[in-house]
């Protein structure tokens, strides 16, 4: 028969608690309110570790970045009170969206995740997905005849992510489906959204300039802007390495790209007209 001892033991380990407590109980003698305080107090942080770690694997977050580990020195054209507003979270308790634009590579997709981290750990509900995949998943659903079924996934969390939008265009389905999704969320939960397009570009991601502004029209009325002009993250150790060629060097071949793109055309031209004025001088002396 086990002791009462063991038997704490084992009701510890099952509750994923620290079984040192009873080592520390019998070395420093608390009262039973002070053992039973710090009983249950172990208890709540471990049922918080383990309801965060469910929420980020249901969140299907694509890894974990916090807002400390990103590089605001190397992206000097972003505004970190602005960002600091958004930590607050706000904007999702007023129902409002953030829009990431911007090239590849300058953290758009980092500081999605950090918000949409920084919602669950204060208790609110979060989803990641790209926007060719979720145009994807719903397409097939509609085809299946579930489409309201599935859609609720995208509607439930108070947090949507929706990343790469313009990597990608959409086809009509995936266009009508979007439209239904962001108007469904639209002053009742926010959307976080990236897409390396400016607004102006996005009638070529939906195939349709109307529907296109049907859906900023949706999205931009609660909204944050955030734009990124900057150079790649995943850049910078190969410039550094020498796998990539400096800034500088890069404007200048682009510049001379430029230059003889421009005198090209004209140097032809000069000559398609001296040959015509010289044909024409020959047949009419």
């Amino acid at each position: 028969m086990n002791t009462p001892i063991e038997r704490l033991h084992t009701a510890l380990e099952s509750l994923g608690l620290k079984e040192n407590l009873l080592e520390q109980a019998s070395k420093k003698e608390p009262s039973y309110a002070d053992f039973l305080d710090e009983l249950l107090s172990c208890e709540v942080d471990a049922r918080r570790t383990r309801y965060l770690r469910a929420k980020l694997q249901l969140a299907h977050l694509p890894f974990l970045k916090t807002f400390e580990q990103f590089d605001f020195s190397f992206q000097p054209s972003l505004d970190e009170r602005q960002i600091r507003e958004l930590r607050s979270l706000r904007f999702i308790h007023e129902a409002s969206n953030v829009i990431f634009l911007g090239p590849p590579g300058v953290g758009k997709t980092h500081l999605s995740v950090a918000l949409a981290e920084a919602a669950i750990r204060a208790g609110l509900g979060a989803y990641f997905i790209t926007a060719h995949d979720l145009a994807t998943d719903l397409g097939r659903a509609y085809r299946e005849g579930r489409l309201d079924r599935r859609m609720r996934i995208y509607l439930a969390p108070k947090v949507l992510v929706i990343d790469e939008v313009g990597y990608l265009p959409l086809d009509d389905l995936g266009t009508t489906i979007f439209f239904q999704l962001v108007s469904a969320r639209y002053e009742r939960s926010s959307i976080i959204l990236t897409s390396n397009k400016s607004y102006g570009d996005w009638g070529s991601i939906f195939g349709d300039p109307i529907i296109a502004t049907a859906i900023l029209d949706r999205l931009l009325h609660h909204s944050t802007t955030i734009n990124i002009r900057g150079e790649s993250y995943r850049l910078k150790d190969r410039r550094k390495a020498g796998l990539v060629p400096p800034r500088e060097q890069e404007r200048s071949a682009a510049a001379t790209s430029l230059a003889s793109a421009s005198v090209a055309p004209k140097t032809r031209q000069k000559a398609a007209l001296g040959s015509t004025a010289s044909e024409a001088k020959e047949a009419h002396p």
